[in-house]
């Protein structure tokens, strides 16, 4: 079958798409055909060795949808021909992937795998941070960094959905509006960011900042912070933040710093479930949608990291075998 692997870690001329082993399931594990691949800031992460995912050569990717192929022993969670989702250390740029059966989540039947493939890894990052790692609720304000990205615009529509008021950040007037279409107040763009948000807040800041740009962002969102407000830096795409003196969170007003992770957010079955069954929930009933911005073909896995690393993408990417 055709994968995408790394044999080096570098830029995205290092993703090779060429011929890989068929998976075969293992115990307690299935194989799934993949029908799409999300593309994530966390498979550059790996891929340029920020984020060691495993020895060197192996299949890139966090997140698929598809079909259930076969099943290994003692798998009853999912049979052959169940439709699924995943997100998995690496691995799910390929036309098939192993998965660990209790790590798949039951995709319904009116939802598009593709749709699927987008919300999972992304929809679960949007809800954990807004209804667990800070939970949003009327009153409260909140500050969404790449607002017209993946992650953002989820975010901006489920803190609208708990009712708290969104001042979200974007690069250029065209994000601009998708994140006004997702629910934001306040629209603002990067240059001083950090004084438009006293100004919007009379001077005392937001209870919390949800910010994934990191290096050239994150003394500024601290500033963004009324007392005991928190900062959840989920991510860090410009680059990872420099060291902190703690005595900088008590100056701020006894602030919060976390630095949250998707995985320690879904620890068993039940979590899983329950964060993806809400999103399905809502996207069927129409209270949330996702942006799917880009569509590529498996063997163009280089231009997919291109657009998504210099920012040239809004929405979801995704990867099509």
């Amino acid at each position: 079958m055709k994968a995408v692997r790394v044999h080096e870690h570098g830029g995205p001329e290092v993703l090779r798409y060429e011929e890989v082993p068929d998976p075969r399931p293992a115990a307690g594990t299935a194989v799934v055909e993949v029908k799409a691949s999300g593309v994530n800031f966390i498979d550059i992460y790996h891929r340029t060795g920020q984020y060691p995912a495993a020895s060197l050569p192996y299949v890139v990717g966090t997140e698929a949808a598809g079909i259930v192929r076969e099943v290994g022993e003692g798998v009853s969670a999912v049979r052959p021909g169940d439709r699924v989702a995943c997100f998995a250390p690496v691995g799910t740029y390929a036309e098939a992937i192993a998965v660990p059966a209790d790590r798949l989540v039951p995709v319904p039947p009116q939802l598009d795998l593709r749709v699927a493939a987008a919300l999972l890894l992304q929809g679960m990052t949007a809800h954990y941070l807004a209804l667990s790692t800070y939970p949003l609720r009327a009153g409260v304000r909140c500050v969404v960094h790449a607002a017209a990205g993946g992650v953002g615009l989820l975010l901006c529509q489920i803190a609208r959905r708990q009712g708290a008021e969104v001042i979200a950040i974007t690069s250029t007037p065209e994000k601009a509006e998708l994140a006004r279409a997702a629910g934001a107040n306040q629209v603002i763009g990067y240059d001083g960011f950090d004084l438009q948000v006293r100004a919007l807040t009379a001077g005392r800041g937001v209870e919390v900042v949800y910010d994934s740009v990191g290096k050239t962002t994150f003394e500024a969102s601290l500033r963004c912070l009324a007392p005991r407000g928190m900062l959840a830096l989920y991510g860090q795409a410009s680059g990872a933040v420099p060291p902190l003196d703690p005595q900088v969170l008590a100056r701020g007003g006894s602030l919060y710093l976390t630095r949250p992770v998707l995985g320690h957010y879904v620890l068993d079955r039940a979590e899983l479930l329950a964060r993806a069954d809400d999103l399905f929930r809502w996207i069927l009933e129409g209270s949330l949608s996702v942006r799917i911005g880009l569509e590529l073909p498996l063997a163009e896995a280089r231009e997919a990291h291109r657009r998504l690393g210099g920012r040239d993408t809004t929405g979801k990417v995704l990867l099509i075998p």
